[in-house]
């Protein structure tokens, strides 16, 4: 019998004593032991995983895949190059870069003229949108072109009673006339010394977009006023003016103050009620005032006959003040009330005016021609001209 249960368990710890103490440490021999191999395992599978993570990274570099984030893929590369073309006149990242063909991001000019990056290109377009200028109020269009021309239709197809049996008479033919608005070129050149592009951290780009747009808003602004269209856009008060009694095609009909050099003494509001409806009915109901802040504080003190004020301000933050119930334009480029100006202009600026510029921008590096100091010249093409006389008139500081 005990020769049987010998063989039986050969080879076991457990049945080569009977001691219960040497039972339970045997046990837990084993247990450790595949603890062990378990614990040796997973540690194993935990460093082919650290293994094979390390090597995906070390591909996605040398691959260069692009990032998850589409800002970053888009916009850093191109505000790279275009930094150090505008702080070391390094263009070799602008060439080699694949620009997507929007607006104003458009490749590298071959004649070393260079587009500015998207960013500084809407910085400077907000800022000009931004401002109190005619371009507010008209009509703006984008042209890939040296002119841009404008279809007026200004007269009325000719019509009559008929009857029955009585032979149709031929009537008028309308007629269509062409105003063609030509592209000038708009320029500023401001200026940074090398030294403080090298060592400065500030941006270089804010700062140029700042500049341009500040020279930019001021010459536009001149010209869409007062302009003589020879290099530069035909002004609003360019065009002949004359009384709106005997106004005609081409000209710009005005309303008098009443006084030489002044508004009327006696009921001064008279006068810009006159201009209002001097505005045909289709026009004035798109109609804005345009002025500039020296009229607008003369205007703002005026009051109908039953005591209250024209002017009334914006009820909201960043709405126009009203001046019987229609918008007014500040714009300081207007003239100052004076004998024989025309301090103010009321009309469908819309329909009137038309911008017309082409959508680059283009940014030249020169840091030969103002040492130590780097110019930057930046250029644009734009241009403007009346297109509907008959939605503007104006206000004239004179007796009749």
């Amino acid at each position: 019998m005990t020769e049987r249960k010998a063989r039986a368990g050969e080879g076991s710890p457990l049945a080569q004593t009977e001691d219960p103490a040497a039972e339970v440490k045997a046990a837990m021999s084993v247990f450790l032991k595949e603890f062990n191999t378990f614990q040796g395992e997973v540690k194993q599978a935990l460093q082919h995983q650290e293994e094979r993570l390390t090597m995906l990274q070390h591909k996605t570099i040398s691959y260069g895949r692009p990032a998850l984030s589409a800002m970053v893929e888009t916009d850093a590369p191109h505000l790279k190059a275009f930094n150090a073309y505008l702080r070391r006149g390094d263009d070799e990242g602008l060439r080699g870069l694949a620009l997507e063909g929007k607006a104003m991001s458009s490749a590298v000019a071959a004649d070393g003229g260079y587009l500015v990056d998207p960013q500084t290109a809407d910085t400077i377009r907000s800022l000009l949108l931004s401002t109190a200028s005619l371009r507010a109020a008209a009509n703006v269009v984008q042209v890939e072109a040296t002119s841009f021309d404008v279809l007026i239709d200004r007269t009325e197809v000719g019509s009559g009673w008929a009857t029955e049996v009585a032979a149709q008479a031929e009537t008028s033919t309308p007629a269509i006339e062409r105003i063609s608005i030509k592209l000038h070129e708009l320029s500023a050149m401001p200026k940074a010394s090398q030294r403080l592009l090298d060592d400065s951290a500030f941006d270089v780009e804010g700062w140029l977009a700042g500049k341009i747009a500040t020279r930019f808003t001021r010459a536009e602004a001149a010209a869409f006023i007062t302009g003589d269209g020879v290099d530069k856009p035909r002004g609003i008060l360019h065009p002949a003016k004359v009384a709106n009694a005997t106004w005609a095609w081409g000209q710009i009909g005005y309303v008098p103050t009443g006084a030489a050099a002044d508004f009327a003494t006696a009921n001064p509001a008279d006068c810009i009620i006159n201009l209002v409806y001097a505005l045909g009915a289709d026009y004035r109901a798109n109609g804005t005032f345009l002025m500039n802040s020296k009229t607008a504080g003369a205007v703002r003190k005026m009051k109908d006959a039953d005591g209250r004020f024209l002017w009334a301000d914006g009820l909201a933050a960043g709405e126009p003040a009203r001046l019987m119930g229609y918008p007014v334009l500040i714009s300081e480029d207007m003239p100052d009330v004076g004998a024989g100006a025309y301090p103010v202009a009321f009309g469908d600026f819309r329909a009137g005016y038309t911008i017309a510029e082409r959508p680059d921008l283009r940014i030249l590096r020169d840091p030969f021609s103002a040492k130590p100091h780097v110019l930057f010249y930046a250029s644009k093409r734009v241009g403007g001209d009346v297109t509907d006389y008959a939605a503007i008139k104006l206000l004239r500081v004179a007796v009749s």
